[in-house]
């Protein structure tokens, strides 16, 4: 054997016993060759995904990062007066805005501080305001971080731009009230858009930064007043700044408003009412034209400065203008209830002429009170006051002279002399048809609807049977009824204009920038039930109420007046048991051909001391041409006035025969308002104590009603009681 073979078979049994290097290398050229396949298939997936199936979003997602719509904004429209006289006017404000989109990843927080130290905001709020925009709107749309930025802030971030992608620097319009807090509440104010108002009002071309109104005809107007955004596309680049403009869209600028406001008699107004109330308490007052139902003047007390939205407003700045005394965000002209007191006659007389339970001719004695008795105990006998012993009243004076008792009468009769009044049911009836317990339908948000009770509606949710005191109350504008001062307003002018119910308006006509007037607004109106004879037979007694009755106050010498004061109580009695009171007026003028109508609202006060002044020196500040008014405490030119009779009311049957007091002078302020509502008082023996009065417990006086009653009342659900015809008087009653 040679030393070749040899070494061949060495090899072969040594191949045998590891493998051979064929075999190998034929091993290792599978595994690389099925790496390479898989790699391949890997790749060839990922171009799939990418191309085919994720193609589409990634080739848009790419012309978005290259094209971009950047929003320009338009003018909102701007507010005149009836005269022409400019209100509201636009201004420019500078906003810093990110696009986080645009933002290096990585660099997020280098860029935050950056920004942070030239506008003071902390970097930690500056990502909280970016994250909350990506939640909102994405992140390729630019977010607010800080508005109303100072110029040389401004300037310095502007520098700042090329070192952080995304930022920039945006004029915006803002508004400026130059009235400042003179027309707050009929102006309202714009706020920026929030989260929720943006998600509910994107599909309306709203954007995140945008501004819309928060309150009054900045609010009820918004969509006259916002104009349509445009746009301007652009190509950027990769740090989101812009390279060229590729096409552009001018905004439309917003639609201007002409209001029904007079501004001259608005500040007039406004500084009367501020006389007559003090700084923490509610007033309100409003002048309409009786005619049409445009709104001369409406001031609300106390009241605020609309710019202080206009720009950026802390937490703290806004809970305390919140929680400011008075609530100065409140317009209590439209938003606030009260009980109306002696206003409420106009009305519950109105419906006595109507329903025949009254006629002029009718005559009620008020010896000062009228006694009740408890319908389960007849020792026990309940005594319902009058503010004075009046004597013997026709129907032009129960409303001259305010009686409670000529209005018990009226409003829930007296059995013990077989009078039979309107009833509780009616007196709602006619209530609510004179606009009371709903909406007037005012063009400013906030309005409250106010309250009408029914019996049906304390058995349901007071779950107390309704009674005879409840209805007395009722009469004389006290309980449970409750109105706003515009309600009292648009129910008086129905009386003026004789019969139309119109919708009072803030808003006469849409204009565009050139003066040109796109539409004039009317007002919706509807009819009262009741004749016009009737209406001008309660007009002539409220007439005489300022002639020669308790509305002497709202006399003055340059015009015809015709009013009706109101005190309401309420609260809590104080230690001499007495209560505070509301004070309201209510009237329109000229008496004889009447052409506005004017409603006072005082808190804290009285209907005949300072409500009547406070519309007599509106009066005649408006039919004076704009002369000087009148202070409180000084003398306001009245006409002389007819005297009071001192009526003798000794001689009605059923009643004791004690001699009657004599009236108040009609200068003088009564001792005891004729407006309020006294507490009846029980007269019985020691041994039979009350047990069902028909009213609240003698201990307790009407007071105003809860300003939120548990639900709304039910419409009428019982007939009204028949009316007596006047041939039929029954005792007591003078013919």
């Amino acid at each position: 054997m040679s030393y070749f073979e040899g070494r061949r078979r060495w090899r072969s049994r040594k191949e045998k016993r590891e493998g051979t290097p064929a075999g190998r290398s034929t091993s290792m050229t599978a595994i690389m060759r099925g790496l390479v396949i898989l790699m391949f298939g890997i790749l060839i997936i990922q171009l799939v995904n990418l191309q085919v199936i994720k193609g589409e979003q990634y080739r848009e997602q790419a012309e978005i990062n290259a094209l971009r719509e950047i929003p320009i904004p338009a003018n909102r429209g701007l507010i005149y007066d009836r005269n022409g006289t400019l209100l509201v006017q636009n201004t420019a404000r500078f906003s810093a805005t990110i696009i986080p989109g645009d933002l290096t990843d990585g660099d997020e927080a280098t860029a935050y501080r950056m920004i942070s130290n030239v506008i003071g905001m902390p970097a930690s709020e500056i990502e909280a305001r970016v994250t909350e925009g990506i939640e909102v709107q994405g992140e390729f749309n630019p977010t607010v971080i800080k508005g109303d930025l100072e110029r040389d802030v401004a300037l310095t971030l502007i520098e700042l731009e090329p070192h952080v992608p995304g930022l920039s620097v945006q004029v915006e319009p803002s508004r400026n009230y130059l009235t400042g807090d003179l027309l707050s509440h009929i102006l309202g104010y714009i706020g920026p858009i929030s989260a929720e108002e943006y998600e509910a009002l994107a599909d309306e071309g709203y954007l995140y930064q945008d501004f819309l109104g928060k309150s009054g005809v900045e609010l009820s107007y918004e969509d006259i007043l916002r104009g349509k955004a445009g746009k301007k596309l652009v190509e950027v680049d990769a740090a989101g700044r812009e390279l060229r403009a590729i096409s552009e869209r001018r905004p439309i600028d917003g639609t201007n408003l002409v209001l029904t406001i007079d501004l001259d008699l608005q500040a007039a107004v406004q500084e009367i009412l501020g006389e007559y109330s003090t700084d923490n308490d509610n007033a309100a007052a409003a002048v309409i034209d009786v005619k049409t139902g445009e709104l001369l003047s409406m001031v609300s007390l106390p009241t605020f400065d609309g710019n202080f939205f206009s720009g950026p407003v802390s937490e703290e700045a806004l809970a305390s203008l919140i929680e400011s005394p008075g609530k100065p965000l409140v317009n209590h002209a439209i938003s606030d209830r009260y009980a109306p007191g002696s206003t409420f006659k106009t009305i519950v007389g109105s419906a006595a002429l109507q329903e025949g339970v009254a006629s002029t001719g009718t005559t009620i004695v008020s010896r000062g009170y009228i006694n009740v008795e408890n319908e389960f105990d007849p020792n026990v006998v309940y005594v319902y006051k009058d503010w004075a012993p009046l004597g013997a009243l026709d129907f032009y004076d129960g409303i001259a002279m305010s009686s409670n008792v000529y209005f018990y009468y009226l409003a829930g009769g007296f059995a013990d002399e077989g009078f039979r009044g309107l009833g509780a049911d009616k007196v709602a009836e006619y209530a609510r048809a004179f606009g009371l317990g709903s909406l007037t339908g005012i063009d400013i948000g906030g309005e409250s609807d106010g309250f009408v009770p029914d019996p049906a509606w304390k058995q349901e949710t007071v779950g107390e049977t309704w009674t005879i005191g409840d209805t007395y109350n009722f009469g004389i504008g006290q309980g449970y009824v409750a109105t706003t001062p515009i309600q009292m307003l648009r129910a008086i002018t129905a009386i003026a204009n004789g019969g139309t119910l119109v919708t009072p308006h803030v808003v006469a006509e849409y204009e565009d920038s050139l003066g040109n007037t796109l539409e004039a607004l009317s007002s919706d109106t509807s009819t009262v039930p009741v004749d016009t004879a009737n209406l001008q037979i309660v007009g002539q007694g409220m007439r005489q109420s300022v002639t020669s009755g308790v509305a002497r106050n709202a006399s003055v010498s340059s015009v015809a007046v015709a009013g009706k004061t109101g005190t309401a109580e309420f609260g809590a009695s104080r230690d001499d048991g007495t209560y505070e009171t509301h004070g309201w007026f209510v009237g329109y003028a000229p008496a004889e051909d009447p052409e506005i109508a004017v409603v006072v609202f005082l808190q804290r006060g009285s209907g005949g001391s300072d409500a009547s002044p406070a519309a007599a020196r509106i009066l005649d500040y408006y039919f004076s041409g704009g002369g000087p008014t009148y202070g409180p405490g000084e003398d306001i030119p009245v006409p002389d006035p007819s005297p009071v009779d001192v009526l003798d009311a000794t001689a009605a049957p059923g009643t004791t025969d004690e001699p009657i007091a004599d009236l108040p002078e009609p200068t003088a302020a009564p001792e005891e308002d004729p407006d309020t509502a006294p507490e009846p008082e029980p007269t019985a023996p020691p041994t039979a104590p009350p047990t069902a009065p028909p009213t609240s417990p003698p201990t307790e006086p009407p007071v105003a009603p809860p300003t939120d009653p548990p639900t709304e009342p039910p419409q009428e659900t019982s007939p009204p009681a028949a009316a007596l015809p006047d041939e039929r008087r029954p005792h007591g009653v003078v013919p």
